[in-house]
């Protein structure tokens, strides 16, 4: 029976992406064993999930600031005796892990599908060119195709333990949350300021959804302090609440409690997506039909420019994010919601 190794490093919302691909390899071979390799804070998401034998995690810059932790966090994987190694990442540090793990069969996408092609080196079997403006969750399930699996459905096997739950229950109602209301996340940070939606424009949403409902709870989520201090600015002119620190479980938990996220393409984004809960998603620079929601009922706000899809970090005019405006973010929520009382 063939060991399974799972290398997916990071972004948060790209673990939460290929864990439908590790539920089909779960469920085609339901008794052998299957371990991840993940960066630290990866595992919080990979510890709500059932299944997986072992979470092997690497410190996020032990590869680029000090060569010999690398070597120590690594060396130990082929202690793991696995067979096949695949790579959901496409980087070369992913790629090395394959190869360092000592798996006979190393599975990774083709070079032209790779972020880093010198990946492909490190691999023994590489999927064929397949085109990057399908969904990635797809792009990680054709993956399995080159051990037989031909799974569609999209299912994320995530479990949340009720002391989790109820733990984010009392933060919330520690700052006024009546059961009674529903909650309205509104995500106000990205990883990439490229996402990251103007605070004016969040006002001026916030402002036409209070207008048009009374009975909803909007809470400004944030994940850094540099998110904080931006959802205080917003806070301070519209008089909504902001989330109490949460740790990454927490944050699964409030997601799952909620009857609208409003976000541009970052985790809690995907997570909503993951969780099944309604969204409205705000894209800039990238591509809502490779990274957005998949749910019928959700809602993508995305103006196509000449210059779209550049997956740019940083620019200059930002006319992407400029396009959207608060009324048709506010008209889609609007929408959601009524469709989901």
């Amino acid at each position: 029976m063939n060991n399974y190794l799972i290398v997916r490093l990071s972004s948060l919302g790209d673990i939460i992406h290929t864990l439908p691909a590790y539920s089909a390899l779960r469920k085609k071979f339901p008794h052998t064993r299957i371990s991840w390799v993940v960066e630290n804070k990866g595992k919080q998401i990979l510890e709500l999930v059932p299944g997986i034998d072992k979470v092997i995690t690497i410190r996020a810059k032990g590869y680029q600031t000090t060569q010999m932790r690398f070597w120590q966090e690594i060396l130990h994987l082929k202690h793991e005796n696995c067979n096949v190694a695949l790579d959901f990442q496409g980087l070369a540090k992913s790629g090395l892990i394959t190869f360092l793990s000592g798996a006979q069969k190393r599975i990774g996408f083709h070079r032209k599908n790779l972020k880093e092609p010198i990946a492909s080196f490190f691999y023994t079997d590489r999927l064929c060119k397949i085109p990057e403006n399908i969904h990635v969750i797809t792009k990680n399930m054709k993956l399995l195709s080159m051990l037989g699996i031909q799974e569609k459905t999209y299912e994320f096997p995530v479990i949340i333990p009720d002391g989790i739950t109820e733990s984010v229950k009392m933060k919330l109602k520690k700052i006024g949350h009546d059961e009674e209301k529903r909650i309205i996340i509104l995500n106000v940070g990205a990883a990439w300021e490229t996402k990251m939606w103007y605070p004016e424009k969040w006002i001026k949403f916030i402002q036409i959804i209070k207008r048009k409902q009374k009975h909803l709870f909007l809470l400004l989520l944030w994940g850094n302090e540099k998110e904080k201090k931006l959802a205080e600015n917003i806070s301070e002119k519209t008089a909504i609440s902001i989330s109490p620190f949460l740790s990454l479980k927490e944050v699964i938990a409030l997601i799952k409690k909620a009857s609208l996220v409003v976000s541009g393409d970052t985790f809690a984004l995907q997570a909503a997506c993951a969780l099944s809960r309604p969204v409205v998603g705000l894209f800039g620079p990238t591509n809502p039909k490779r990274n957005g929601p998949f749910n019928p009922r959700d809602r993508v706000i995305f103006h196509e420019l000449d210059c779209s899809y550049c997956y740019k970090r940083k620019c200059s005019s930002l006319e992407c994010l400029k396009r959207i405006t608060p009324e048709e973010v506010a008209f889609s929520s609007l929408q959601i919601l009524k469709e989901n009382a």
